[in-house]
């Protein structure tokens, strides 16, 4: 978005025909709606503008539920947004460790900031960019205890601040950038801040382990089944004993893993009559065979995230599969069977063995109203496909 798009957009007459449009929906004519606008004698800048908006407004329910619908966005900011139920546990953080002035450095277009606010502590959003910042001052408006900063992260005085949460930018442009040291702020200068002051540091759940610090918590997040972050916390905000933390969010609420470190695997044994496949988070975080005590299972095969038991327990961790029926893996033989069981929708799970899902869905030619999952994967060093269902508990 540009300065001159977003002095449009937040005139009077923007707000009042942004918030007057109906909800954007996905097979909605553009062209049509651009055309009533400007029959209505709106200018062709401020129609691009609210539109434009509206679009985003409606894809950021997902992240923000209702309160997308008075906020404002950019493509790139609602993009690496926080989803707003994980950035309440990370306001959570900040008000059990008793702090009451953070700087949020970076904030983007405010999520993290939003939730702070909300439980009353002041907050001090920092963004480099101009329109990114005066968007995060829309969405922040409504709380008195928020203020945003058009400021260098690098070079914002932290006096008078008693925690830190920051979000570097690992993107230029369209481009991701591989190296921590080209990131805004660098890795160096976020664990920098981490060293004096309590820090949260938001990153990708796929940064290379070795970069976490010693002593750092490390919480991987998950939504929904989605990994969507890993957080690293310092000082007061990194709770005793605690290196290694899987959280789990979903309709279940939100449930936690957590270790001292990373846990030993389970013992390989049989298949049984159950599959379980962890959820990301706990994968990433390396408490897989914490997980697999919890259950009464056991390791399906080394190396290889997928748990048996001979009993189906309810657990957010995890996903619950019976196994139906054990085939080797054979193309052929699979087609065959899944006609006889007129299986015509196939969930297919691979772990372990180097097949394109896609192309083996081509492949087996499906047909029928029956509906199963399809797990490849290795037990007892051997390749095997299982044919399994969900269980519904």
């Amino acid at each position: 978005m540009h300065t001159a798009e977003l002095l449009q957009l937040l005139s009077p007459e923007g707000l009042r025909l942004l918030d007057s449009l109906p909800t954007y929906e996905a097979g909605d004519d553009p062209v049509r709606a651009v055309a009533d606008l400007r029959k209505a004698g709106h200018s062709p800048e401020l129609v691009a503008a609210v539109l434009s908006q509206s679009r985003l407004r409606a894809k950021a329910v997902g992240k923000f539920g209702p309160f997308a619908s008075r906020m404002l966005f950019t493509e790139a900011g609602l993009e690496q947004a926080t989803r707003l139920p994980v950035a309440a546990q990370h306001a959570g953080r900040f008000q059990r460790a008793g702090l009451t002035h953070i700087a949020d450095l970076g904030c983007g277009i405010g999520a993290d900031a939003l939730a702070i606010a909300a439980l009353d502590i002041a907050v001090t959003a920092v963004e480099r960019d101009e329109v990114t910042a005066a968007i995060a001052s829309y969405n922040l408006a409504p709380w008195e205890s928020a203020r945003v900063e058009h400021a260098d992260v690098t070079e914002f005085d932290l006096a008078g601040i008693d925690g830190v949460y920051l979000d570097p930018a690992r993107r230029n442009a369209s481009r991701r950038l591989s190296n921590p040291a080209d990131w805004s702020p660098s890795l160096d200068f976020a664990f920098g801040i981490g060293a004096t002051l309590p820090t949260g540091v938001k990153l990708g759940p796929g940064i290379d382990r070795d970069l976490i610090p010693a002593g750092a918590e490390a919480q991987w997040v998950s939504v929904d089944h989605d990994v969507v972050e890993l957080g690293l916390w310092f000082g007061e905000l990194a709770r005793p004993g605690i290196t290694r933390a899987a959280l789990v969010i979903g309709d279940h609420g939100s449930a936690e893993l957590t270790s001292d470190g990373d846990s030993e695997d389970a013992e390989v044994d049989e298949l049984g009559e159950f599959l379980y496949e962890p959820d990301g988070s706990v994968i990433r975080a390396r408490l897989i065979g914490d997980l697999a005590r919890s259950l009464g299972a056991r390791m399906l095969s080394d190396s290889i995230a997928y748990l048996t038991a001979d009993d189906a327990v309810l657990t957010p961790f995890a996903s619950c599969f019976r196994v139906v029926e054990t085939f080797a893996f054979d193309e052929k033989k699979l087609r065959k069977e899944l006609s006889a069981r007129s299986i015509g929708t196939l969930e297919i799970k691979k772990r372990g063995v180097d097949v394109d899902p896609a192309l083996l869905r081509k492949k087996l030619a499906l047909k029928g109203a029956n509906a199963a999952t399809l797990v490849l994967t290795r037990v007892a060093g051997r390749h095997v496909a299982l044919l399994c269902e969900r269980v519904r508990f």
